[in-house]
């Protein structure tokens, strides 16, 4: 071997050795540690993944997930500690956050599809949702085919009524959309007689439920329009933070750790008021938990049963 080739095989080496610290001091674990800190993007009232305790506190399973690998970050990094800040936002804005850096985890209730995948990046699936449709429980509707002629509630920037549309027990169904500004908003569109359904993911739809004033006043009902995968978000094209968040997750669901941190905020008393949600693991939730991955929604629909 020539002394030119000697020379271009040592920094061949030296490429590869480097590559690991390179990827630590790039992207998102470069930015927390510069800053000591992380902004984790949350959302006031989603259920019991993501809601506001007040005095800008925030809890929830997401919340909860997003804090036990942040603290895994911090360990990985080498940082004797991590100032993590809550950035509320909402359906519209969630996105444009992530890309602009304003959040750089984002712990509420983002469906992953593969349109989302264009723009951003998920963790493994932590919760499958159903999709269904919240109503008053004297107003006898108990299926899709009785909206016709009825309003229907939506948040703004959810896919829920595009999917209630498309569903094929909706064909001939006319019905007109009124929109919340979150999901809080939209229930109270619900609550207030303004809108006769909300739809929404059933977690979300129990939570608002099981919080409102009167739970027994209202009842999930209907077809299921849908089964999705809801993730943590992070930033595109950042391969090293997407695997400490994956790392981090999938040692939880190894563990059997991540069904009590799911006891604790779906089948346990929960803040601020103590009610419980009373909402068991779907099944397609316990498969993500036993089989890690970021499938998008659409590997769902295809698998979705005759009912859906």
């Amino acid at each position: 071997m020539n002394t030119k080739s000697i020379f271009s095989a040592a920094l061949i080496v030296a490429a590869l050795a480097a590559t690991p610290a390179f990827a630590q001091d790039s992207g998102t674990l470069k930015k927390i540690k510069d800053s000591g800190g992380a902004t984790m993007g949350v959302r006031e009232s989603s259920g019991g993944l993501s809601f506001t305790l007040g005095d800008g506190k925030f809890a929830g399973f997401h919340v909860d997930l997003c804090e036990r690998v942040l603290a895994d970050i911090r360990k990985q990094l080498g940082m004797s500690q991590m100032n993590i800040k809550f950035q509320p936002v909402t359906s519209q804005n969630r996105i444009p956050l992530m890309q602009n850096g304003t959040i750089d985890i984002e712990c509420g209730s983002t469906t992953n599809n593969t349109a989302r995948q264009k723009d951003v990046a998920f963790a493994v699936t932590t919760f499958v949702e159903e999709v269904r449709i919240a109503v008053k429980a004297n107003s006898g509707i108990t299926s899709i085919g009785q909206l016709n002629g009825k309003n229907v509630a939506t948040t703004t920037g959810t896919t829920s009524v595009q999917l209630l549309r498309k569903h094929e027990r909706a064909n001939g169904v006319d019905f007109k959309e009124v929109f919340g500004k979150d999901h809080a908003d939209s229930f109270l569109l619900l609550e207030s007689g303004r809108a006769d359904a909300f739809v929404m993911d059933s977690q979300i739809l129990a939570g608002l439920i099981a919080k409102s004033k009167t739970p027994g006043d209202y009842k999930i009902v209907g077809e299921i329009l849908n089964v999705e995968p809801i993730n943590i978000m992070m930033r595109k094209d950042d391969p090293a933070f997407k695997k400490a968040v994956d790392d981090s997750l999938i040692k939880l669901m190894k563990s059997g750790e991540i069904a009590k941190i799911y006891d604790k905020w779906f089948l346990q008393p929960i803040p601020p008021a103590n009610v419980r949600i009373g909402l068991s693991p779907s099944d397609a939730t316990k498969a993500a938990w036993a089989n890690p991955n970021d499938k998008p929604a659409e590997d769902y629909t295809k698998k979705c049963t005759a009912n859906c």
